[in-house]
């Protein structure tokens, strides 16, 4: 049996990601493959009622480190349930965010730091990786009218944060890039979905060259 393989979806809001996901998965099974097409926070039972308490969070909301600790629960139960097993068994899993989101968003444009929450992924998810991190990075005003699209003039708790927090998280998924080149590729949001997924298989086109 070949070795799973791990594809991440990571960028701000309004980036393309769930659509991108979805169109590459959609190529891989035409090829084919078994492919498990999952999100964050969410993708288990458990981590899906997480996900509810999160993005509509009850009464004042959660603190940074309350909503980090959430995320890397949610996160433990989807790595324990569902994404180590079908990797077992050699599927593709394609996951709409997963640790680099919490590193932005808490971790950096939060102020909770990166070691912080690279310490909570160790001790609940065993410091699991993606094999390929795909960041999309889409002009501002193109996200934003994406954004409008999906959710019209309704954000949940994350999403409505201020215009600079989603600035530091956006340059934060760039650093990243930076950082460890061989674990990410950082793809153009611009243009057509056609054009930005034809952008997404050449990104990952040292993983798809992995015999079925």
């Amino acid at each position: 049996m070949s070795k799973g393989r791990f594809i991440a979806f990571e960028g701000g809001e309004g980036m393309g990601k769930s659509t991108q996901a979805r169109l590459l998965a959609d190529m891989l099974r035409e090829q084919g493959r078994e492919v498990v097409l999952t999100r964050e926070p969410g993708g288990t039972p458990g981590a899906e009622a997480i996900r509810a308490l999160l993005l509509a969070p009850p009464g004042d909301g959660w603190t940074l480190e309350a909503e980090a600790l959430l995320f890397a629960a949610a996160r433990a139960d989807h790595v324990a349930r569902r994404i180590r097993p079908a990797l077992d068994r050699g599927a593709w899993v394609l996951c709409d965010r997963f640790l680099d989101s919490s590193r932005a968003y808490q971790g950096i444009a939060g102020g909770l730091g990166d070691e912080g929450v690279r310490a909570l992924h160790a001790i609940g998810s065993a410091g699991l990786l993606p094999d390929l991190t795909i960041v999309i990075d889409a002009p501002a005003a193109a996200a934003a009218e994406r954004l409008v699209q999906r959710d019209g003039d309704c954000s949940d708790a994350i999403g409505g944060r201020a215009a600079e927090y989603h600035a530091r998280v956006n340059a934060s998924f760039l650093e990243f890039a930076r950082s460890e080149p061989e674990r990410f590729a950082v793809v153009d949001g611009a243009g057509s979905i056609d054009e930005v997924h034809r952008r997404v298989v050449a990104a990952a086109a040292r993983l798809l060259a992995v015999p079925r």
